[in-house]
């Protein structure tokens, strides 16, 4: 069996008794590494207490692992329990659909165990979550890489009135050009976008393609570190946000579209006045 277990947001102990309990009868235990992170990171002090609370060895399986060895651990799972532990939900922010049809291919049987993910979480702000409409991801933008193909979808969410999640850059265990030059990878240091690093390459695109999908005085909601004690939320136009400290990572933002009064009420605790954020209940 091939266990596929999302662990929530905030630390190790938001894992569900269930998905606990699934871990505890794995012969061998991997948690993906390359999509988001637990609020202490997945340094070997973070994997330890993994370890402790769960009774079990955690191997990282990052990028290049899962990509290049997927088939090793799903011929694991053949001959015994394996679990592959997912930070938030396994079908969340990001799929690990072809681990599941490359497991059912080689006729490995699967269980998902689900939990809290970003595109639920971000409903504490009190935006209607079924008023939300595609989201997006912003990518770093480089020298000479801009992507912009999100601003169709936020012109296209901002035109029926829907509020779009935009997820931020992650950019782990990224070879350096110079290294894959040479042959011999070599990586850059762990990146993860900031709201003000979203909020600057959304206002360059919307001056680029000038369509009017949103402005510096369009209101978002500024996401840090969901689902830990510490995570801050703030509601404010994109100029006010860009003066906001959000601290570490993961960011996110959300583009505010027509609002109900209900949601109005609630969005006005988090909303920056004169120049303070209100503080996350």
């Amino acid at each position: 069996m091939l266990y596929i277990i999302g662990l929530g947001l905030g630390n190790e102990k938001d894992i569900t008794l269930r998905g606990l309990e699934a871990v505890k009868r794995c012969h061998k235990v991997y948690i993906e590494a390359y999509t988001s992170l637990l609020s202490f990171g997945l340094s070997s002090h973070g994997l330890s207490t993994l370890e402790e609370l769960y009774g079990k060895s955690v191997t990282l399986a990052d990028r290049e692992m899962v990509e290049e060895k997927a088939d090793d651990i799903l011929s694991e799972a053949r001959g015994s329990d394996v679990g592959f532990l997912v930070v938030g939900d396994p079908f969340g922010a990001t799929t690990h659909t072809d681990l599941v049809v490359r497991a059912k291919k080689l006729g490995v049987e699967v269980e998902v165990v689900h939990n809290a993910s970003v595109m639920n979480a971000v409903g504490i702000c009190g935006l209607q979550l079924y008023r939300y409409g595609e989201t997006v991801s912003i990518p770093f933008f480089t020298e000479t890489w801009r992507p912009d193909s999100f601003y169709e979808k936020i012109q296209r969410n901002r035109k029926l009135g829907l509020h779009t999640l935009c997820l931020l850059d992650i950019r782990v265990k990224e070879p350096t050009l110079e290294s894959l030059c040479r042959g011999k990878k070599q990586y850059e240091p762990p990146r993860y976008m900031t709201i003000s690093n979203a909020v600057e390459q959304l206002l360059e695109v919307e001056q680029k393609h000038g369509e009017f999908a949103y402005n510096e005085e369009t209101t978002c909601v500024g996401f840090a570190r969901l689902g830990s004690e510490d995570q801050m939320v703030v509601a404010g136009s994109m100029r006010q946000l860009l003066t906001v400290d959000f601290g570490g990572p993961l960011h996110c933002i959300v583009i505010v579209g027509e609002t109900h009064p209900l949601e109005e009420e609630m969005l006005v605790f988090y909303t920056i006045e004169g120049g303070n954020p209100t503080q996350t209940p």
